[in-house]
């Protein structure tokens, strides 16, 4: 059993999630009650933060908090207390009702690798693509599980590093089951959801094929394992997709496409396990409780308080320019393209994309601007910034996973990020002149 601190993070967490639900059917549902269960529940697994976690997230919260006194003291502006947490409720309660897809099925690494690996330029594209298209679902899950898989082969070597680094990151660009898309649709509400596909989506897979042209030259592949991608592997994230399409469309057209992510994925998996029995429903349920929620303490606290700091920057702004000030008069493809490059140094130089993202937001009048080229630029610059930053989640995931160093990491996509930021600032002038 885990500690009795971990186990109170994990209800208060789950009970979130559940009145965030709840409160769909329910329009009347408080909605800082939500924000309230999910900030105690970080802060009752704050000791268990990685102390650089600590520092970030504490450091975003302080400037909230600074920002909103000195908006209501120093320039009299009107404060909403009661909703000041509530920045980013929206993608937490997603991000926990998207951790429930790891109860669907047996989990894959469970499975040894059969007869001789796939090698050469064909495995590495079965690696991204892999990691890809399964991690557009299940997220951060998907690299470990394709990781340690290759991994019962040897130790993984920095092609099979970057393609799992790429291919997962890139998925961003377009995913609805990613928290970046849950940031964009809370912050433009409006915004096209298929245009950013049919945007992301291509830039996306662009950079695969760069990828597998970079890394086929720069490495010998003759010796290097890739992951075998079946067509029954790709039946599941393919399943859920078009659910969500589904209810999003015709059977919840009112609900987001974060609402509908934060109910369904539960739902599924609750329906998925009841047919093995309800006691097999109970012990999986109490054991993601026990342990996968409090694992998401790290991300979860992230994005709380880069909410915080949203809300923080945004009213002080507000209130010391009286609403009459924005960072660019007018968000064309200029203003675009300088924003992108700007959150990706930011994340080069060790910042999260959301940070960046949360900082352009709250100088913008997100109302009056493009709502679909600023929701791409968010959704690129997470792409590029979280596969090229050292301290990105990815990274430091694959450093903590398999020991590689994640300026190591940085270096060998320096080149990558090149080439995704021509690719993107040209995406950029075509959805800006696409749609005025």
């Amino acid at each position: 059993m885990p500690s009795l601190r971990h186990q109170l993070g994990g209800w208060l967490i789950l009970t979130g999630l559940v009145l965030q639900i709840a409160s769909f059917m329910l329009p009347w549902l408080p909605s800082p009650l939500v924000s309230l269960l999910l900030w105690s529940g970080a802060i009752t697994l704050w000791p268990d933060i990685p102390r650089r976690n600590q520092w970030q997230a504490g450091i975003l919260a302080g400037l909230g908090v600074l920002m909103l006194m000195a908006a209501k003291l120093v320039y009299g502006g009107d404060i909403d207390a009661w909703h000041v947490l509530d920045g980013n409720t929206f993608v937490v309660t997603m991000l926990v009702g998207v951790s429930f897809i790891s109860l669907i099925g047996r989990p894959p690494q469970e499975s040894q690798p059969k007869g001789p690996p796939i090698t050469g330029k064909r495995g590495l594209i079965g690696t991204w693509l892999g990691v890809h298209l399964l991690g557009a679902i299940l997220n951060l899950s998907t690299m470990f599980v394709i990781g340690d898989r290759l991994e019962r082969r040897g130790p993984l070597n920095d092609p099979q590093l970057l393609a799992l680094n790429r291919g997962l990151c890139s998925a961003a660009m377009w995913s609805p089951f990613f928290a970046a898309m849950g940031v964009v649709i809370s912050l433009t509400p409006d915004i096209q959801f298929t245009t950013m596909v049919m945007v992301g989506l291509p830039v996306a897979l662009a950079g695969g094929l760069f990828s597998i042209f970079e890394l086929s030259r720069r490495f010998d592949l003759s010796t290097t394992p890739g992951f075998s991608l079946s067509p029954r592997s790709l039946l599941m994230p393919a399943g859920m997709a078009a659910l969500v399409l589904l209810f999003h469309y015709l059977i919840t057209p009112n609900l987001t496409i974060v609402a509908i992510i934060t109910f369904l994925m539960p739902g599924i998996a609750i329906l998925a396990n009841l047919l093995r029995g309800s006691l097999v429903l109970r012990q999986r349920i109490q054991r993601h409780r026990h342990f996968r929620l409090p694992a998401m303490r790290g991300e979860i606290t992230l994005f709380l308080c880069a909410g915080l700091l949203t809300k923080g920057m945004s009213s002080l702004v507000t209130a010391a320019t009286q609403g009459n000030w924005t960072l660019f008069p007018v968000f064309d493809t200029s203003a675009a393209i300088l924003s992108f490059l700007g959150i990706v140094a930011s994340a080069i130089a060790g910042l999260h994309p959301i940070i960046g993202v949360s900082v352009l937001a709250s100088m913008l009048d997100l109302g009056s601007i493009n709502q679909n080229l600023f929701g791409f630029v968010a959704l690129a610059s997470w792409g590029v910034g979280t596969a090229v930053g050292p301290l990105s989640g990815t990274n430091l995931s694959l450093q903590g996973r398999y020991g590689i160093s994640g300026y190591r990491m940085m270096r060998n996509n320096l080149l990558y990020a090149l080439f995704m930021s021509l690719l993107v600032m040209v995406a950029i002038t075509c959805l800006a002149n696409s749609t005025g």
